[in-house]
C-alpha cells in the first residue's frame, strides 16, 4: 500500500518538476525567442507557410482569430465525415472493417474535432487504420486549436493596450510543431521499447494461457497513444482504453501516460506567468487549481483504495482496494488517481472503468468536469480558469467600493455578460441533457443497463463528460445509438466553441482598452486572498448548479450502500 502512495506521489512530483522549465520553454515558443529546437522546426514552418500562402508576420485582431479558427475547424469536419463513411472501400483497413453510419460519424468526428474523443465505437472494429491516422491528426489539431486560443488571452495581457494579438495560423502550427510533435516522438520511442505495437499489419495470433489460439487487433498503437494523452484528447486505440495491455502494457508506461497527459496543461500556466510578466499571478492560478485537483484525487484515492464495504460484509478479502473494473498491473491507488487525473484535465482515457467506482468518487470524477478549471486540457485549462477570474475580479471590486479592474483594463457590463454565458452555459449544457434523456422511457429502457440512482449518474455523466470535452464515460450505457450520437454531438460542439469564444472575446475587448497604473487602491490579483476568493467562486457556482443533481445519483448511491 505504502508503495502505491509513493507512485502516485512520484508522478505528480515529477511532472511539476518537468512542467516548470518546460512553461519557460513555451512562453519562448510563442513570443519568438530563439530556442534550441528552431534549427530543426523553423524550415518545416517556412515550407507549411510557403504552401498555404500564409503570412505567418501578419497580427490578427480577436474576431480575425475566431473567424480563422471556426472556418479551419469546418473543414476539418468535411474531410472527417468523408474519411470516417468510406472506409470500407479505403486503403489501410487489412481487417475489412464497415465504414461508420452518418450519426456515428458525425459524433465521432465532432468529438475528435472538439478535443474530446467521446467514443461510442470499439476501435478494433469499428475503425481501419487510415481512420485512426485521421483521427490522430485531429488530436493534433484539435490540442493546437485550444492551445492558439489561449495565447490570445496571453498576447492580450502582455501589452498596455493593443489590438494586435498574433496571428492564429502561427500559433497553430508553433502548437503542433514545436511542442506536441516533438513531445510524442519522444513518448512514442519510449512506448515502442515497452512492448507497444506500431505495425500497419493486420490481427495477430497469439496464444492465450489456457492455450487457446485468439486472433488480437494490433496497428500503429505506439504512434496514437503519445498525442492521445500528450494533447489531452484521451481516445483509445482500443475499446478498452488505457485498460488494455497493448495500449498501456506495465506501471512504466502508465508513468509515463499519466505524466504525459499532465505536463502542457500545468506547463500552461507557468507559461502565462512568464509570458505576460508576471510570474508571480502564474502561481497563484497553479495554486488555486492545485488546492482544487488535490480536494479530488486525494479522497478518490482513499476511497479505491479502501475498497467496497458491501464486498467486504461476505467475508471477502479488500486489502488490494476496490479491484472490481480494475488492472491488478496498476492497483487500485494508481487507478483512483488516474480517474481524477484524466477527469480534471479533459483527458478522458482510462485505465480502469469508472463505471465501477465507488459512488462517491464518480461524484468527484464528475466534479473534476463540472468544475473544467483545475489544470483542464492543452491551452483549455487557461480559457476557462480566465472566466472565473474575471468573476471573482468583479465580485472583488464591487466588495471594496471600486470599479473592476484586472491588469489595468476596466471589467465592464459587456464583459461581465459574457462571461456569465460561459460560465452558466456549462451546467446548463449538462442539466437539461440529462434532463431530456430521463424524461423519455424508451432511452431508459433501451439505453440503461443500470437502474436506480447509478442509471441516473451514467446519463449524468455522459452529458457531463461531452460538455467538459471530455470523453470518458459510465460504460453502463448503449450510447452507440441515434439519440446519444446526435444529443451528445450538440453538446460537444457547444461546450467547446462557447468556452473559446467568449474568453477570446473579453480578451480581445480588454486588450483595445486604455491601459490605468497600478495604485494603492488597485486589487492585486497575484496574493493569496484574491486565489482564495476564486476558489471561493469556482466552488459556489458548482456547488449550485450541481449538486442538487449530484444528490440524485452518486451521493444518493452512496446512502442506499448503507
Amino acid at each position: 500500500m505504502n508503495t502505491e502512495i509513493l507512485g502516485v506521489v512520484a508522478m505528480f512530483v515529477i511532472t511539476l518538476l518537468l512542467a516548470i522549465p518546460f512553461g519557460k520553454y513555451i512562453s519562448k515558443v510563442y513570443t519568438g525567442e530563439k530556442t534550441f529546437l528552431d534549427p530543426v522546426f523553423k524550415p518545416v514552418e517556412r515550407f507549411f507557410y510557403r504552401i498555404s500562402g500564409i503570412d505567418s508576420d501578419h497580427e490578427m485582431n480577436w474576431k480575425q482569430h475566431l473567424t480563422a479558427l471556426l472556418t479551419i475547424n469546418f473543414l476539418w469536419f468535411f474531410i472527417s465525415m468523408l474519411v470516417l463513411m468510406n472506409m470500407s472501400w479505403l486503403p489501410l483497413n487489412p481487417d475489412s472493417n464497415p465504414d461508420m453510419s452518418p450519426d456515428l460519424a458525425f459524433n465521432t468526428t465532432i468529438s475528435f474535432l472538439v478535443n474530446c474523443n467521446l467514443q461510442h465505437y470499439s476501435g478494433e472494429t469499428g475503425l481501419s487504420y487510415l481512420g485512426q491516422i485521421w483521427l490522430m491528426f485531429l488530436q493534433f489539431v484539435s490540442a493546437a486549436t485550444g492551445m492558439a486560443a489561449s495565447i490570445v488571452i496571453f498576447k492580450a495581457f502582455r501589452e498596455k493596450s493593443t489590438e494586435k494579438l498574433g496571428n492564429f495560423y502561427d500559433y497553430l502550427l508553433k502548437s503542433t510543431t514545436r511542442i506536441l510533435l516533438p513531445l510524442s516522438l519522444l513518448m512514442g520511442a519510449v512506448m515502442v521499447f515497452q512492448g507497444m505495437p506500431m505495425t500497419f499489419s493486420g490481427k495477430d495470433k497469439m496464444i492465450t494461457l489456457e492455450d487457446k489460439n485468439v486472433e488480437v487487433s494490433t496497428g500503429p498503437v505506439a504512434a496514437f497513444v503519445p498525442i492521445k494523452h500528450i494533447g489531452t484528447n484521451g481516445g483509445g486505440f482500443f475499446g478498452a482504453n488505457g485498460a488494455h495491455p497493448l495500449e498501456n502494457p506495465s506501471y512504466i508506461t502508465n508513468m509515463v501516460e499519466m505524466s504525459a497527459q499532465f505536463i502542457i496543461p500545468m506547463a500552461m500556466v507557468f507559461a502565462f506567468g512568464h509570458f505576460i510578466r508576471r510570474k508571480k499571478f502564474g502561481y497563484m492560478i497553479f495554486g488555486v487549481m492545485t488546492v482544487g485537483f488535490l480536494l479530488l484525487a486525494v479522497p478518490t484515492v482513499i476511497m479505491e483504495m479502501n475498497g467496497n464495504p458491501a464486498i467486504s460484509q461476505m467475508g471477502i478479502d479488500q486489502s488490494l482496494g476496490a479491484m472490481e473494473g480494475k488492472e491488478i498491473r496498476f492497483g487500485a491507488a494508481a487507478s483512483g488517481f488516474w480517474s481524477i487525473v484524466t477527469t480534471v484535465i479533459s483527458t478522458g482515457s482510462i485505465n480502469s472503468m469508472h463505471d465501477s467506482a465507488m459512488p462517491l468518487s464518480g461524484m468527484t470524477q464528475m466534479l473534476a468536469m463540472m468544475v473544467n478549471a483545475f489544470y483542464g486540457g492543452d491551452g483549455a485549462g487557461i480559457l476557462n480558469i480566465f472566466i472565473y477570474i474575471i468573476l471573482a475580479v468583479f465580485i472583488s471590486g464591487l466588495m471594496v467600493g471600486r470599479t473592476p479592474e484586472f491588469m489595468g483594463k476596466k471589467i465592464e457590463a459587456r464583459e461581465m455578460k459574457i462571461a456569465m454565458i460561459v460560465a452558466l452555459f456549462h451546467p446548463f449544457l449538462i442539466l437539461v441533457g440529462t434532463a431530456i434523456a430521463t424524461y423519455f422511457p424508451e432511452v431508459r429502457t433501451s439505453t440503461l443497463n443500470n437502474p436506480g440512482f447509478h442509471g441516473f449518474s451514467e446519463v449524468l455523466y455522459e452529458y457531463t463528460s461531452s460538455a467538459a470535452n471530455n470523453g470518458s464515460g459510465f460504460e453502463g450505457l448503449g450510447d452507440n445509438n441515434l439519440f446519444w450520437n446526435i444529443s451528445t454531438g450538440i453538446v460537444l460542439l457547444l461546450g467547446r466553441f462557447l468556452p473559446i469564444i467568449g474568453p477570446v472575446a473579453i480578451a480581445g475587448l480588454l486588450a483595445q482598452k486604455k491601459y490605468i497604473p497600478e495604485g494603492e487602491g488597485t486589487l492585486k490579483t497575484d496574493t493569496s486572498t484574491f486565489g482564495l476568493m476564486t476558489f471561493a467562486v469556482i466552488a459556489i457556482i458548482a456547488a449550485l448548479a450541481f449538486f442538487p443533481a449530484l444528490a440524485l445519483g452518486p451521493i444518493a448511491e452512496y446512502f442506499s450502500m448503507k
